[in-house]
């Protein structure tokens, strides 16, 4: 079983941590030696607490369902011999309360546009059972319980 692991650094300053007004703004550094600046959402905590410039765990949340399920999707494409020349998506994520009355991210839309090349291109059937394979693939959508919808664009 593989393991991963990031480091999570946050401090608090000078600021007054009691009055509950410190700064969320935080760091994740991974193994490869990337440090990205995290955050609070903003539409959560309201700024100066949180630091609009940060990735917010809910913006992490959708980015690593849809750049899961772009490398499988990627692998497939490699797989069948179809040339992928871009691949673009624009993921969205909704929150809502669950059935426990939990507020949690309801659902992820992955909107994934590629471009082919060569001799060989797929139909968008083909396109679209990818993707539906690509999904059923990935780590990540298979460890949420968020309802992820894919709507491949043209």
């Amino acid at each position: 079983m593989e393991k991963y692991s990031a480091k999570l650094s946050w401090q608090r300053g000078e600021e007054d941590f009691l009055d509950k007004r410190y700064s969320r703004a935080h760091t994740w550094q991974f193994d490869g030696g990337a440090v990205v600046p995290a955050s609070s959402s903003p539409h959560v905590i309201p700024v100066p607490m949180s630091d609009p410039h940060g990735v917010d765990p809910e913006e992490a949340f959708i980015a690593s369902i849809s750049s899961c399920h772009m490398l499988w999707f990627l692998a497939l494409a490699a797989k069948h011999r179809w040339r992928v020349d871009s691949y673009e998506d624009q993921p969205t994520g909704e929150m809502g309360k669950d059935t426990d009355g939990k507020t949690s991210v309801q659902r992820v839309t992955l909107q994934p546009r590629t471009v082919f090349s060569g001799e060989k291109q797929p139909t968008w059937d083909e396109i679209e059972k990818l993707h539906h394979e690509a999904h059923d693939l990935c780590f990540i959508a298979n460890s949420v319980k968020s309802e992820i919808r894919v709507q491949p664009q043209a």
